[in-house]
């Protein structure tokens, strides 16, 4: 089972093995994350859909991009390096303690410094102490803080939820997406430490997404100018908001509540019950959210390393 990634890692514990992740290990993956954030977070927060579309990305090979650990049973752990320099790693909460953690630790450094990154960060819960622990011993430091908010059943967004006037909240139309995809990446741009999102890679993982209808994505339009837009999805009884921006020149106006407000009456409309979102520090946006009824549900650190030397050396009880 190992690949040519075992040249590169270093001692794997006794009686797993590693090799490159393949497509077909979707569900697996999704079933070390689902059971990861069950432990951590105590819900579940992953959908199979999210892995399919992120490994549709152009940029993304899973052949290099990817490391899966198994034992006789399966997978016990995996990683990721997107754009050179995010990683995302997991370790089955059974599995946690075997070193497996510093394993894919160590590979997410070796393939961003690979890809000529110069830094590699990874977002982790803030009461997973084990994780953080790992990656603060390896040199990490704190990059931003993030927050995942939420909306009840019963709550409705406080506040005048009116449209500002002239303005149309609908869902995307066909044709739309490149002026779409412009409008939340400049907005998005303008967060520090953040690496661009490239059109292919975006309508991969938006219009690519599993199961994906017009209704996921809103826009805010006057006149066939796009001004603001919101990516949502549905899962069971929940609807999560994935991405939401107002093009700079048309903000204060309302139009963010706007579109919030059209995001959750179509969940709801959907079967949705709940709503979600996930903002982070670098944008400033968390009191405005909490101003408008949501509430903080989980709170998650991403700690990055700089990659002009060598990460510490870490034992496998770190991980």
């Amino acid at each position: 089972m190992t690949s040519l990634h075992s040249t590169a890692l270093p001692c794997l514990p006794f009686g797993v093995q590693a090799r490159a992740l393949r497509s077909s290990d979707a569900s697996a993956v999704y079933e070390v994350v689902r059971a990861a954030e069950e432990h951590d977070l105590g819900e579940a927060l992953i959908e199979v859909e999210d892995i399919i579309g992120d490994w549709q990305r152009p940029s993304f090979d899973l052949s290099v991009d990817s490391l899966g650990v198994f034992d006789r049973q399966g997978m016990v752990g995996f990683a990721e390096v997107s754009q050179g320099s995010r990683a995302e790693a997991d370790v089955h909460p059974e599995h946690r303690g075997r070193g497996v953690g510093t394993v894919l630790v160590g590979w997410t450094e070796q393939r961003a410094r690979e890809s000529g990154a110069r830094r590699i960060g990874q977002s982790v819960a803030a009461r997973n102490e084990g994780a953080q622990s790992l990656l603060r011993k390896r040199g990490y430091e704190l990059l931003w803080t993030s927050w995942v908010l939420t909306l009840g059943p019963e709550d409705e967004l406080a506040g005048d939820a009116a449209t500002p006037s002239g303005v149309t909240v609908r869902p995307y139309r066909p044709g739309e997406e490149r002026a779409v995809h412009r409008v939340i990446e400049d907005a998005f741009d303008e967060w520090p430490n953040r690496d661009p999102t490239t059109f292919e890679d975006w309508a991969s993982t938006v219009l690519g997404r599993p199961g994906f209808a017009p209704w996921h994505l809103l826009v805010a339009e006057a006149d066939g100018d796009i001004m603001g837009a919101c990516f949502l999805g549905v899962s069971g009884d929940n609807v999560w908001v994935n991405q939401l921006a107002v093009r700079r020149d048309q903000r204060r106006r309302g139009l963010g509540r706007a579109l919030l407000v059209e995001a959750f009456r179509s969940g709801r409309a959907h079967g949705a019950r709940t709503a979600e979102l996930s903002t982070d520090s670098r944008t400033g946006a968390l009191g405005l959210y909490e101003h408008v009824g949501m509430r903080v549900a989980e709170t998650f650190v991403h700690l990055a390393l700089e990659l002009g030397g060598s990460s510490a050396d870490s034992t496998p009880e770190d991980g």
